[in-house]
C-alpha cells in the first residue's frame, strides 16, 4: 500500500487496538498494537511519526470523547444536583475513561501535547465543567459547598471507580454533593473559652446549703 494513504477507518482501528492493550494491560510497542488491530507491522508508523505521536492522537481522540460525555450536564436548577452528577459521570465511556486514566500514569509526558492540540476540551475539562455547574447550582441556592474544591474531589472518584470497577459512584457523590451526605461544619469556639457541657452550671462547695442552716 502506497505510504501515506489511509485505510477507512484505520486510526479507529488502532485506537481500539492500543485501548485493549492498556487495559489488559500489555506492554505497548507498535508491533503490539498492529498485530491487535490485525493490520500489517509496519502500517501504523506509515501514519504517525513514531509511537508517541500514535498514543498523543489516541489520547486526543479519547479525551474529546470523554470531555463532551462531562459536558452534557443538565441545565443548572432541573432534577437534583448530585443525581444529574452520578448520571453524567456514569455515562461516560467507561473503557476509553479507564484506558485514559492508565495511560496518564504509564505516559504523563503526553498531557502537554493533548492540552496543545484540545484547549480547554483537555484532561482537565471534566473538572472545569463540574465546578461550573456546582458554581451554577450554587447561586441558585441548591448546592452549598466549595465548587473548586468538591471537583478535583468528583473527578478522583470517578477515576477511581473507572480502574477499580468499584460501582459505589452514585453514593460517593450523593456524599460529596448533597446537604444531607456532607457534615456540617463544627461552629468555630473563641479562643480561651470552653464550650459548656450538660453537667455545667454554678459551683457549689461540697456539704453548704445556699438556704443556710435550718433554725
Amino acid at each position: 500500500m502506497p505510504r501515506g494513504i489511509a485505510i477507512p477507518q484505520l486510526r479507529q482501528q488502532l485506537f481500539t487496538a492500543v485501548e485493549a492493550l492498556i487495559l489488559r494491560p500489555a506492554k505497548l510497542t507498535g508491533r503490539a498494537v498492529t498485530t491487535e488491530a490485525g493490520v500489517a507491522a509496519g502500517l501504523l508508523y506509515a501514519h504517525f511519526t513514531d509511537l508517541d505521536d500514535f498514543l498523543t492522537a489516541y489520547a486526543v481522540d479519547r479525551t474529546f470523547t470523554v470531555s463532551a460525555a462531562a459536558a452534557a450536564l443538565p441545565e443548572p436548577g432541573l432534577g437534583d444536583p448530585a443525581g444529574n452528577i452520578s448520571a453524567t459521570l456514569q455515562a461516560i465511556p467507561r473503557a476509553a475513561l479507564s484506558a485514559l486514566a492508565r495511560l496518564q500514569v504509564l505516559h504523563p509526558d503526553l498531557a502537554p501535547n493533548v492540552e496543545a492540540v484540545l484547549g480547554d476540551k483537555g484532561f482537565d475539562a471534566i473538572e472545569r465543567a463540574l465546578a461550573a455547574y456546582l458554581k451554577a447550582e450554587g447561586e441558585l441556592g441548591r448546592f452549598d459547598g466549595d465548587p473548586e474544591a468538591l471537583a478535583p474531589a468528583l473527578v478522583a472518584v470517578l477515576h477511581h471507580t473507572a480502574l477499580t470497577g468499584d460501582e459505589r459512584l452514585p453514593r460517593t457523590v450523593e456524599a460529596l454533593v448533597s446537604p444531607g451526605g456532607r457534615r456540617p461544619r463544627a461552629p468555630r469556639t473563641p479562643a480561651g473559652s470552653r464550650s459548656a457541657g450538660p453537667s455545667d452550671g454554678p459551683s457549689r462547695v461540697r456539704g453548704s446549703d445556699p438556704a443556710g442552716p435550718e433554725g
